[in-house]
């Protein structure tokens, strides 16, 4: 918004030219975001704490998350507003990638408050499992499509390679999701990204701070990426696809980066909000959708290994469980609690240094997906 008012000016007033950096729009879509986590947070507590929209903890967790019980939960509604009103002051309009972003975090942010607001006023299960499904695969089919058969929206560049995805460690070479002109394969691998993304951001959202960080982490990650595939100099000298626009997917990313720390000034132990599935689904589905605009969909696996891990450790606990209850009569585990994050707690870490761990590993996994541009 700002780009479309004020740069205009700047013959009047030669300051706003500021705003045709990506670098100043970046700073401030996540320095604004910041101070509207800051401003809307307490309100958002109160309210919710007043009309007891608070969590229930789980019987059969750790015995350390009893004392959480009657946490305001549904922090994402001071997520979202922090990202959209970072991203809408300081990005560009005219580029599609900005709307695409927004629908999709509204998206998924509106499944995600569905399935919250069923949990405290109606059914303590939230929104059946199958129902939240279907709002990922149709944001996922509908990105898919969008980009495959009307990518010269979005430019030139994109339309020349809409369908292929940057390999790390790899030196010009790209995966072609639609090999054979199959389609379908490309809008299926969108589905997988979105769907993926959004649950393991769920997944990982089980201790104080921990899903935030690890969010915020990322998205530092996906601002750079964005950032040098947006930059014709940077892309060319590191031998990767060249995305005009990719730069207002920064100022998204950026905004993320705002809204992660303003949440987590009220989220980090003990906490005084939850994220609940309003934020994590939104925000795994603006990450998703960031890799897939910048066609770096195989980044998420090193950028996003903690994801990756919390939602494997589900799925092998789960099927584990099962195989050995048909075979021996009795269900086995793998780990003591899935996610794995729990785990840990179980046997006998503190909260804190689990979550301290996770970061610290997100943060290596940062530097190794950085450095994947130069070790090629």
């Amino acid at each position: 918004m700002f780009y479309h008012l004020l740069y205009p000016l700047t013959d009047i007033i030669s300051g706003f030219n500021v705003f045709k950096y990506i670098s100043f729009r970046v700073g401030g879509a996540a320095v604004t975001a910041l101070l509207v986590s800051f401003i809307i947070g307490p309100i958002v507590i109160k309210y919710m704490r007043k009309r007891g929209v608070v969590e229930e903890i789980r019987g059969d967790g750790p015995a350390t998350h009893q004392t959480k019980a009657g946490t305001p939960t549904m922090g994402g509604l001071i997520i979202l507003p922090a990202i959209l009103i970072g991203t809408l002051f300081f990005a560009r309009w005219d580029y599609p990638q900005v709307w695409v972003l927004i629908v999709a975090t509204v998206w998924m942010g509106t499944v995600g408050f569905l399935d919250d607001w069923l949990k405290i006023n109606k059914d303590k299960q939230g929104l059946i499992p199958r129902y939240k499904l279907i709002g990922q695969i149709s944001l996922g089919t509908l990105i898919g499509l969008l980009l495959y058969f009307y990518p010269n929206i979005f430019s030139p560049e994109f339309a020349a390679c809409n369908t292929k995805s940057t390999l790390p460690f790899f030196k010009n070479q790209f995966l072609d999701f639609a090999p054979f002109g199959l389609w379908f394969i490309f809008v299926l691998m969108s589905v997988i990204v979105i769907t993926g993304t959004s649950n393991g951001v769920n997944l990982t959202d089980g201790q104080d701070g921990l899903a935030i960080g690890v969010v915020g982490i990322m998205a530092v990650g996906f601002t750079a990426l964005a950032w040098i595939t947006g930059h014709a100099v940077f892309a060319g000298y590191l031998n990767i696809i060249f995305l005009p626009g990719s730069g207002e997917i920064a100022v998204y990313c950026a905004a993320m980066i705002g809204a992660s720390l303003g949440f987590l000034w009220f989220n980090a132990y003990p906490a005084q909000i939850f994220m609940g599935d309003t934020g994590a689904l939104a925000l795994g589905a603006g990450l998703g959708t960031s890799a897939i605009l910048i066609k770096k969909e195989l980044f998420l696996l090193m950028l996003g290994g903690i994801l990756v891990v919390e939602a494997l450790s589900v799925i092998m606990q789960r099927y584990y469980f099962k195989y050995t209850r048909r075979r021996f009569g009795v269900g086995r585990r793998i780990f003591r609690m899935a996610p794995i994050h729990h785990h840990f707690e179980l046997i006998g870490w503190p909260e804190s240094r689990v979550v301290t761990r996770i970061w610290i590993i997100g943060i290596l996994l940062l530097f190794l997906t950085m450095t994947s541009f130069k070790v090629r």
